[in-house]
């Protein structure tokens, strides 16, 4: 099978997945106590002809199956109506909020790759040396640490005692030195467990292939350990971590809600959270759904990965 049939085959099996995720996105808060009228009127009490008249404006007095598909229509449009609480349009809101999420994920992700990739390689190729040990003791210590606890240290440390960082964002655009330097201490928040889990799970991954045949044979051809290493036994090492790299990619975009209260950042998780406590239907199920696809197309996004470092896996 070519890669472009390949990858066709698998973006159809992703279309009823995607159609899932949006059906259960728009059941489960339908299936929740209470009444969404209660929250758009702010818990007053209104007349029988008011009441009516805000359900057929917002297509609650429809039977539950055609609320999904009117709902589902905007939702291809990326047009999920406004935000009872705040009156704003609720696409707005979620990309206004929506790119410093991606931002701090992204700078997360790609630390926890620029860390994780090169210790696993050192442990692997140094095995029982004190390198190895170290390397472990590390990434135990990274996975063992909850991010909300790691938060608040780097916070007292760096921006209480020593004043090298501010507590809260700047007043900066995304893009400006001030807010890249604020951004330091969430991202390395963010990124420590992710490296610890990409440190140990390369470690594991290229040990097994260091012993594999094929790697005696390379040296007996008198090729470099660099080339072996490098060419050869991490490329194969790469498909565990590749799957684990993609889920985590999802998790610190969508996951990030913790530290991005403990931080105050302007992103995604605090968003959600405000939200469920006041009960903003329309902008809860928009976040949601972001959460959903991203998680979906990072599987994805794994699944091509996989076609081009193993060509088997076409077939």
């Amino acid at each position: 099978m070519s890669l472009g049939r390949y990858v066709l085959t698998r973006v159809l099996v992703t279309v009823p997945v995607l159609l899932g995720v949006t059906a259960l996105t728009f059941s489960f808060l339908h299936v929740l106590p209470g009444d969404p009228i209660d929250v758009i009127v702010g818990f007053r009490t209104v007349s029988p002809a008011t009441e009516a008249s805000i359900r057929a404006e917002y297509h609650l007095d429809e039977p539950l199956w055609k609320q999904y598909l009117l709902w589902l229509r905007d939702a291809i449009a990326l047009e999920f109506g406004r935000s009872p609480i705040s009156g704003r349009s609720v696409t707005a809101t979620i990309g206004r909020r929506l790119p410093a999420t991606l931002a701090l994920g992204g700078a997360a992700w790609l630390l926890a790759l620029a860390i994780g990739v090169p210790a696993g390689i050192v442990a692997a190729v140094e095995r029982g040396e004190p390198a190895d040990e170290l390397t472990r003791l590390g990434a135990l210590a990274g996975i063992a640490t909850p991010n909300f606890w790691l938060g608040l240290i780097l916070l007292l440390v760096f921006s209480v005692r020593l004043g090298w960082f501010r507590v809260i964002p700047p007043d900066a655009p995304l893009a400006s030195l001030a807010m890249a330097k604020f951004m330091i201490l969430p991202t390395i928040t963010l990124g420590t467990a992710s490296a610890a889990l990409v440190t140990r799970l390369l470690r594991s991954s290229m040990r097994r292939e260091l012993d594999a045949p094929y790697v005696r044979t390379a040296r007996a051809k008198g090729l470099r350990e660099r080339t072996v290493i490098l060419k050869h036994v991490l490329r194969n090492s790469l498909l565990p971590v590749v799957t684990v790299a993609g889920l985590q990619l999802a998790f610190l975009v969508d996951g990030a809600v913790v530290v991005e209260q403990i931080f105050s950042w302007p992103g995604m998780g605090r968003l959600l959270v405000r939200s469920i406590l006041q009960r903003d239907y329309p902008v809860i199920q928009a976040a949601v759904l972001v959460i959903g696809v991203s998680i979906v197309l990072a599987n994805l996004l794994v699944d091509i990965v996989y076609a081009l470092l193993d060509p088997r896996i076409r077939y």
